[in-house]
């Protein structure tokens, strides 16, 4: 579960594409949605369209570990 993850060195800033595609029509809602609760300490802002909750890339990389779940905004890239 997760071994040999990597930080990315833009993973805070830029999701994958595979994962949020900046061509999303809400891309850029969703981004001020994670820089906003990144800048309030969140671990989570609430999803847009699903209403659901997305952790932000800074929780994720402060945990530590990816834990292949294919979070929107997870920070490592996996290794094969």
């Amino acid at each position: 579960m997760g071994d040999e993850a990597v930080l990315r060195t833009d993973g805070i800033e830029v999701p994958l594409a595979r994962r949020l595609d900046s061509s999303n029509p809400r891309f850029t809602q969703i981004m001020t949605l994670h820089r906003e609760a990144i800048t309030r300490r969140r671990p989570t802002y609430r999803d847009p369209l699903s209403g659901y909750s997305v952790f932000t890339a800074k929780f994720l990389a402060d945990r530590g570990y990816c834990c292949a779940s294919g979070c929107r905004h997870c920070p490592f890239e996996q290794l094969p």
